[in-house]
């Protein structure tokens, strides 16, 4: 994989805006009190051109890299000419999506339950994208993507927030997140954690699994007491950490330098670290993660267009193209077959069902918990943000 800056995002996770929350009281745990938009029953001529809101990385043209383009061939294939714009949050995602300018929006599981609330996004018809057959079962039909039994997009890939350390200065090798909260003054100042509220869930996770007696079933839904025990723990983590990172070009040079020897990373930060004796893993408890979803607008004004492309980014071979640039699994097995790399689906643990199990997939933390508890509310995701900026003071 070539490191760019172009891959860099999920920058601060997704800040989300308070009337949004509003809006998603109503979405719960998987259903929507959106008016049923309703999926194309049959697709048209495509209409020449398509416009696409993304993550950068995922709709390279060649632009940023000559040898790094996908979207020729679907222009080349379909006459439809591509247009896109990157984003850097999901709250921005959300705020652009709103102004009906974008056909196709890729959101991550903290943004597609607002896009449905909102009436931002159409209901899918999966017949009409024959590519879709391929995907892993795993990712269909998942609360991030499908609401009342309805789905809202087709999956894109997915990823998962590992433990990285430096072994020269981390011993014994860890096995649990522990090593990072309730150990983590052994690594005073060296200690690196994601720069969102997001990462309060890394901590709830831990909780669920080292403190049973908390009650905690779902990392994203927590009550009062549950939230309050999971930010004791960000608080006391909080003088241990030395830097918190968003970009992640940043964490890669602190393991170099030596300035972080612990922390939460990603895949694709372990494999650019240029020290031989970093190592990432997915501790004993498992993990939160992401897994991304192609979605279409409300209000698009190209939607065979639209379809064409999710057609096309379902693909094995777009797939393929666009996942091992940005550094994450696949979303379907014989996307393998076009990788690059020939240990890519290997290293990105693609496909495999028992290590995506360990994993808890981003959402958006609504009052309606989303654990399907009805007697207590949730702390929304405003609550979490409001948090955070106490945790880091």
């Amino acid at each position: 994989m070539r490191l760019t800056t172009h891959t860099s995002r999920r920058a601060a996770g997704a800040l989300v805006a308070s009337g949004a929350l509003v809006l998603l009281a109503a979405c719960g745990g998987g259903g929507s009190s959106s008016e049923d938009t309703g999926a194309a029953a049959k697709l048209g001529e495509n209409e020449g051109q398509v416009s696409i809101l993304a993550w950068p990385g995922y709709v390279e043209d060649g632009s940023n890299d000559p040898e790094v383009d996908w979207v020729s061939a679907f222009e080349k294939d379909t006459g439809c000419q591509v247009t896109s714009k990157t984003y850097g949050t999901s709250d921005e995602a959300f705020n652009l999506a709103k102004t009906g300018d974008y056909d196709v929006v890729v959101a991550s599981g903290d943004l597609t339950a607002r896009m449905v609330a909102s009436k931002q996004a159409a209901e899918v018809n999966t017949d009409l994208i024959p590519n879709y057959a391929g995907v892993y079962d795993f990712l269909k039909d998942k609360e991030w993507n499908t609401f009342d039994g309805k789905n809202y997009g087709v999956p894109h890939g997915y990823g998962a927030n590992l433990l990285m350390y430096n072994e020269d200065e981390v011993s014994p090798a860890p096995t649990s997140w522990s090593s990072v909260f309730d150990e983590s003054s052994k690594y005073k100042g060296k200690v690196t954690a994601y720069d969102s509220p997001i990462y309060i869930a890394d901590a709830a996770l831990y909780l669920m699994n080292t403190q049973p007696d908390l009650g905690i079933k779902n990392p994203y839904a927590l009550d009062d007491e549950q939230f309050a025990a999971t930010v004791e723990v960000l608080k006391n983590q909080r003088a241990n950490v030395g830097e918190y990172w968003s970009d992640y070009l940043k964490e890669i040079s602190a393991f170099e330098t030596g300035d972080t020897v612990i922390g939460t990373t990603w895949q694709v930060i372990a494999n650019s670290v240029e020290k031989s004796k970093v190592k990432a893993f997915l501790p004993e408890e498992g993990s939160t993660g992401w897994s991304d979803t192609w979605m279409i607008s409300s209000q698009a004004k190209n939607p065979n267009c639209s379809y064409a492309w999710l057609n096309y980014i379902e693909s094995p071979e777009a797939n393929a193209q666009a996942t091992e640039y940005f550094g994450e699994a696949p979303n379907n097995p014989e996307a393998c077959e076009f990788a690059t790399d020939p240990t890519f689906c290997d290293t990105y643990k693609a496909g495999d069902e028992d290590f995506a199990s360990k994993l808890w997939y981003w959402r958006t933390p609504v009052a309606e918990c989303l654990d399907g508890r009805t007697d207590v509310e949730c702390k929304d995701y405003s609550e979490w943000t409001k948090a955070w900026t106490e945790i880091k003071g």
